[in-house]
């Protein structure tokens, strides 16, 4: 196993970790103790210019942004021949997506109320797809654009920002978004391995 490996699977299993430390008290129905703490700090900064910027930021890690530029890029590949790369968005960002809608009706965790009279979301909250989901999809969308050393640190300011975002919406506890950011490592680390790739 090479040293590149050894540190794959340390962050798969230290990701998993996390992310078990976190649904197992909800499995048994108790609360997670730093959630309402941090989501009341965090709606305690709102002011109106932010909350317009979170509203967009939210919108990046949705649906409504996130198949159309796959779709866009997917052609572009196909079109260069960069037929691997396609797959790779299509089936990594999918099966992202799948992980997290399993698991959100397995584990039923209610959501909270959304701040700023929003509608509120049809799903369970428990992990958050917005911190899961986008952050494989763009982490494999900057490996094939450039070199991945140089977007690393873009990808992860993104993921933070929609964690963050979701937060401050109102959408998602804190521990939805720390448990979808965990399962987000643990699916880039597998992935890498899998392909035979340097994860960063």
């Amino acid at each position: 196993m090479t040293k590149t490996d050894r540190l794959a699977w340390a962050a798969v299993i230290g990701a998993l970790l996390v992310f078990a430390a976190i649904a197992y008290p909800l499995l048994r129905g108790q609360a997670i103790g730093f959630d309402l703490p941090l989501r009341a700090a965090v709606h305690r900064l709102a002011f109106p210019a932010l909350t317009v910027a979170m509203r967009l930021v939210t919108t990046l890690g949705s649906e409504y942004f996130l198949v159309p530029l796959g779709a866009i890029l997917v052609w572009h590949w196909e079109k260069r021949g960069q037929r691997q790369a396609a797959y790779r968005l299509v089936v990594g960002s999918l099966g992202a997506e799948a992980v997290a809608q399993l698991l959100k009706l397995l584990i039923e965790r209610p959501r909270p109320e959304v701040f700023f009279g929003l509608l509120p979301a049809a799903s369970n909250s428990f992990p958050s797809g917005h911190a899961f989901v986008p952050a494989v999809y763009f982490w494999i969308v900057a490996g094939t654009l450039a070199h991945r050393a140089r977007w690393r640190a873009a990808v992860v300011a993104m993921a933070a920002l929609l964690g963050f975002s979701r937060v401050y919406l109102g959408y998602h506890y804190p521990s939805d978004v720390v448990a979808g950011w965990a399962l987000a490592v643990a699916w880039i680390a597998v992935s890498a391995m899998v392909a035979g790739r340097d994860p960063a």
